[in-house]
């Protein structure tokens, strides 16, 4: 997606300058260019000077007098003003190059959403494009993007960053073909997708994305950003199009189904105006409540809560047994052992050899 903008000059010639030109050769004089218009001769000189503009009622005046179509005058002066702008323009991106979050801009480079360059200036108006705003200041008012920036950063946490990890998400999600949303054939699939939490993520995956697409759901894996922290997002892009957006943060496949599930949680129980990033804004009551929610979803739906009752009280936690309950419940045991550690019943070194390690490709994937 990165950018070949058009070379513009850098030197801002007012029309006025060719008209002094023209004049010349008539042998007119700034006077009787103004009686022979009929306005002022303060806006003639303004116009030579490149004070005013060149309307297009003088382009046509202009035509009549000195024989110069009216389009070259208008186009003189179109292209004068786009210069001036284009140098205003690279002020800006200049004011905004403290913006730009050079290991986030490597990150996007690498997977071809802007252009390799040193230039600061350059990175800006290369983010411009890839946000699709005219000031990296508009991103935060972004509804999909604006979530990133509600967020208090640290210093191992970036707003930009998390935007643009968001913004990759979005752009690969609208290329992604999908039916319109149905709920009821989404909490149908849930048991199925339970079920492939067995097979190798890379087997997973493809199976998921296809049998969520058809429910009205765009899966889009991509990789982990620096500074962003994010498991997993959810947002809607239309009202027919529920996005779920996963990266592979922790490289473990338990966590990317807890994280899975806890999205489908978003998209089933809220509203489609939120942008959800799973483990951020929990110090807000209310956002904590909908994580909480989702949470609550995602585990009851992996491991419902009697069966993990009643396997905890039924002896020592041994690989054997854990293999067994997994079968019992149906899935994959490294979903266990990952619950179990989460809740402290095991150390989190205990019994990994169970879990499996996500081995997707780490790159954009709608």
């Amino acid at each position: 997606m990165a950018t070949d903008p058009q070379v513009h000059s850098d030197l801002a010639i007012p029309p006025g300058e060719y008209l002094s030109e023209v004049l010349e050769d008539l042998g007119m004089s700034q006077a009787d260019l103004a009686r022979r218009m009929g306005r002022p001769e303060q806006m003639v000189s303004e116009v030579l000077g490149g004070a005013k503009r060149i309307t297009p009622e003088t382009a046509l005046q202009l035509e009549r007098v000195t024989g110069v179509p009216a389009n070259v005058w208008t186009g003189l002066e179109e292209e004068f003003q786009l210069t001036k702008a284009h140098a205003m323009a690279r002020e800006q991106a200049a004011g905004e190059a403290a913006l730009v979050d050079l290991e986030t801009y490597r990150m996007l480079a690498r997977l071809g959403f802007v252009a390799t360059t040193r230039d600061r200036s350059v990175k800006v108006r290369e983010l411009w494009s890839f946000f699709g705003v005219a000031s990296l200041n508009n991103v935060p008012q972004v509804a999909t993007y604006g979530a990133a920036f509600r967020i208090s950063a640290t210093g191992t946490t970036s707003p930009y960053a998390l935007a643009a990890w968001l913004r990759c998400g979005e752009l690969a999600a609208a290329d992604a073909p999908t039916d319109p949303f149905s709920a009821s054939r989404l909490r149908a699939l849930v048991p199925e997708l339970r079920s492939w939490t067995r097979d190798r993520l890379g087997v997973a995956v493809p199976k998921v994305r296809a049998a969520l697409a058809a429910c009205g759901v765009a899966l889009v894996v991509a990789p982990h950003f620096p500074k962003t922290r994010a498991h997993g997002a959810t947002f809607w892009a239309s009202a027919e199009k529920a996005v779920v957006q996963m990266s592979l943060r922790g490289a473990w496949s338990d966590v990317f189904w807890f994280s899975l599930f806890h999205e489908l949680g978003h998209v089933l129980l809220h509203g489609k105006r939120r942008v959800f990033v799973e483990g951020y804004l929990r110090d807000d009551p209310d956002s904590r409540q909908l994580e909480d929610a989702a949470d609550a979803f995602a585990s009851e739906r992996l491991i419902p809560s009697r069966a993990l009752e009643a396997f905890l009280a039924g002896g020592a936690l041994t690989a054997t047994r854990v293999v067994s309950f997994a079968d019992h419940v149906g899935v994959a045991p490294g979903i266990v052992v990952g619950r179990l550690q989460h809740l402290g019943v095991l150390r989190h070194d205990q019994l990994n050899g169970l879990r499996e390690r996500a081995g997707l490709v780490n790159a954009v994937d709608a």
